[in-house]
């Protein structure tokens, strides 16, 4: 399914839905940072998805990360909470969902960065690799504010 991110577009569709996800930060041992390249716009960010039925959360940013990159991780803390009502996101279905998403921080556990059908790369990105990536500014937020290791979360 497409999708179209419009950020602060005065002329983006009303939203209909608001879905609970998760993004998850994660570095290995270098500092680098976990993304994948998303199928479904070709954009880099962050693994993550929306929350099951049954599933806490925590276990939604462990699955996600699984699913979408081949990485275990283990959530040690929360980045920021996104809520910015001029963020939303139409998908080809005529869903628009408003962006509510929690960013966790991930400790990396084991595996290695494979391909899903939801993302067709999937890389350690060093930090001054990541202007010459395609990322939409609000995973960009998230990525600079996992970066700043702030001792509070955002919230947003």
């Amino acid at each position: 399914m497409a999708r179209i991110e419009h950020f602060n577009n005065p002329n983006a569709p009303k939203p209909n839905s608001i879905v609970v996800a998760v993004t998850v930060f994660v570095q290995d041992e270098h500092g680098r940072v976990l993304l994948i390249q998303r199928t479904d716009n070709g954009l880099w960010a962050l693994p993550g998805g929306a929350q099951d039925f049954g599933e806490y959360i925590a276990e939604t940013a462990v699955r996600e990360t699984r699913e979408e990159a081949g990485v275990e991780v283990e959530v040690t803390g929360v980045v920021g909470i996104y809520t910015n009502p001029n963020h939303v996101v139409e998908y080809s279905d005529g869903e628009v969902r408003q962006q509510f998403s929690i960013c966790f921080r991930g400790q990396y556990l084991s595996g290695e960065p494979t391909p899903s059908e939801e993302s067709s790369e999937v890389r350690w990105i060093a930090r001054d690799e990541l202007p010459n990536l395609s990322i939409h500014p609000s995973m960009q937020l998230r990525i600079d504010h996992g970066l700043e290791h702030n001792n509070k979360p955002y919230i947003g």
